[in-house]
């Protein structure tokens, strides 16, 4: 594994962290190192569900590597360099198990959008996340125009990426860019709660609903329901259904296939 990217199992839970001081920076070793360590977890039958944070208790991630810009002007082949943020952060958005980023500090440009293609966001309450890059005479590249409209709407969107400030935890909870806001340094723990609960889940139903959501997105409604009504029927003849059917019947905990 990258010596940038930490990989950690407890239980049924996957942490995955970023360890590149001092500001976690999306380097191109973090974009591999993640790349390999997503793959890695979502290929082990014993993990249900992946946390992703920021080694230490100020940065989740920064965005990119700043220093790194100067080698991109005018080059050539950059559409190949920025590809591969692309193929990171939807191959986290498709994982085949449920994603939480736990912020624990600054979520800046890249930093941002990577949070955007988890699942669900938790952060702390000293977090602040924004989008600066207009600030550079440049623009969100890594997805942010497309993932952030998504969750806050686009006209919040615009005001966010056109002014390129920050915002604190409990405005990016108002407008539904993070799910919860908790005490600094408890963030982790309440992450590794709803990871744990996320991996007694049937992940097969999990997987419906990210493939049936996705699909929402760039089909119509229309089409959505249609997809959504294949993948319901689809689930009702899958073992997990029939397991929390009767569980739900003998009033007991269900057990998932894992």
């Amino acid at each position: 594994m990258s010596e940038v990217i930490k990989v950690e199992v407890e239980g049924r839970v996957a942490i995955i962290t970023i360890q590149n001081p001092p500001v976690n920076a999306l380097s191109g070793q973090v974009v591999q190192g993640l790349m390999n360590a997503f793959k890695r977890v979502e290929k082990d039958p014993l993990v249900g569900a992946v946390i992703l944070t920021g080694d230490g208790e100020k940065v989740f991630m920064a965005g990119a590597d700043i220093k790194e810009f100067p080698t991109w002007l005018g080059r050539e082949d950059m559409v190949q360099h920025v590809e591969l943020n692309h193929q990171l952060f939807k191959y986290i958005e498709r994982l085949r198990k449920p994603t939480i980023a736990m912020l624990n500090g600054l979520t800046l440009g890249g930093g941002c959008e990577l949070a955007l293609s988890c699942d669900i966001r938790i952060a702390e309450e000293h977090t602040k996340i924004g989008l600066p890059e207009i600030n550079l005479g440049i623009f969100p590249g890594g997805g942010g125009t497309q993932r952030l409209p998504k969750l806050v709407g686009i006209s919040k969107a615009k005001e966010l990426m056109f002014f390129g400030e920050s915002i604190n935890a409990t405005e990016a909870l108002s407008i539904s860019l993070v799910n919860k806001v908790t005490k600094t340094g408890e963030g982790l723990c309440v992450a590794k709660g709803w990871a744990t609960k996320l991996s007694e889940k049937s992940l097969n139903s999990i997987i419906s609903i990210k493939e049936a959501m996705e699909y929402r997105y760039e089909h119509s409604f229309d089409e959505g329901i249609v997809k959504e009504t294949e993948l319901f029927c689809k689930a009702f003849q899958h073992q997990d259904a029939y397991e929390g059917i009767n569980a739900f019947i003998e009033k007991r905990k269900p057990v998932f296939n894992k």
